[in-house]
């Protein structure tokens, strides 16, 4: 059976959504995808290449490199709770609902990644 795209719940052939209610959530996440795309990507870009350059500045400059990789990694955590943009694949995989939370967790894991490397500053004594 076919599924629909937003909760993933076995519908007819005929239909893309099981109900109303999933079509106004699909529409309102593609629109918002749409609407915070290039802020997204731009954050992202910078915060993924601030986390190695923060690492690798760890090695000379350790508070500095601390602060930059830390703080990229909590950015980023962050802007993936605020805007949970799956890809395509994870969409076409898990459906949209699904795919939001398994982001929306990722961004939680980023987040305690970012404390963990602000916490070896604070508790190795770099």
């Amino acid at each position: 059976m076919k599924q629909c795209e937003y909760c993933g719940k076995e519908i007819s052939y005929h239909e893309i959504y099981c109900s109303e209610d999933c079509q106004i959530k699909a529409n309102r996440f593609y629109e918002r995808c749409e609407k915070f795309s290039i802020p997204f990507t731009a954050v992202n870009t910078v915060c993924v290449f601030g986390i190695p350059i923060g690492l690798f500045l760890m090695s000379f400059l350790k508070v500095l490199g601390t602060v930059v990789a830390s703080g990229s990694c909590i950015v980023l955590g962050l802007m993936l709770i605020i805007f949970p943009f799956p890809t395509e694949g994870m969409i076409k995989k898990f459906k949209i609902k699904k795919a939001i939370r398994i982001v929306r967790i990722l961004g939680i894991a980023v987040i305690v990644l970012g404390l963990f490397i602000a916490g070896m500053l604070t508790f190795l004594g770099f």
